[in-house]
């Protein structure tokens, strides 16, 4: 018996886009806040709600993926990076209430790269986009 799968459709795609956009956007907000924090008293007001938010971007992205996943019945990977970030998320929030920042500040710098590079990744190509060296010509 053949198992037919189906490509995810375009909803369920730009909903994982869009939740990635939010992620990334959101960790790059909790930069600037730690800058922010470090030259003034409400720093830390804004880095805290922007951690909530990052941390509630980092759920949306689990549930966008799960969503994504589940009608084209595709690869669960998407799954397993979103849900590699809420860890990551979890542990940033762990090390931030603890005041590590020997640790928190790398992760956060790691956090903010890979968000980039998924969200790099989730954006579609364009027609007009040329082909990097590893692509065959089209």
């Amino acid at each position: 018996m053949a198992v037919q799968t189906t490509a995810a459709p375009a909803d369920t795609t730009a909903f994982v886009r869009v939740a990635v956009a939010l992620q990334t956007a959101a960790i790059f907000f909790q930069a600037v806040t730690a800058g922010v924090l470090l030259t003034s008293a409400h720093g830390e007001a804004l880095h805290s709600v922007g951690a909530r938010v990052m941390y509630g971007a980092s759920m949306l992205y689990v549930l966008a993926a799960v969503l994504a996943w589940k009608p084209g019945g595709g690869s669960p990977r998407p799954i397993a990076y979103a849900s590699g970030f809420l860890v990551l998320a979890s542990v940033q929030v762990v090390l931030g209430i603890a005041h590590v920042p020997s640790v928190h500040v790398p992760l956060g710098v790691l956090m903010f790269g890979l968000s980039v590079l998924v969200l790099g990744r989730q954006l579609p190509r364009g027609a007009g986009a040329r082909p990097s060296a590893g692509d065959p010509g089209r």
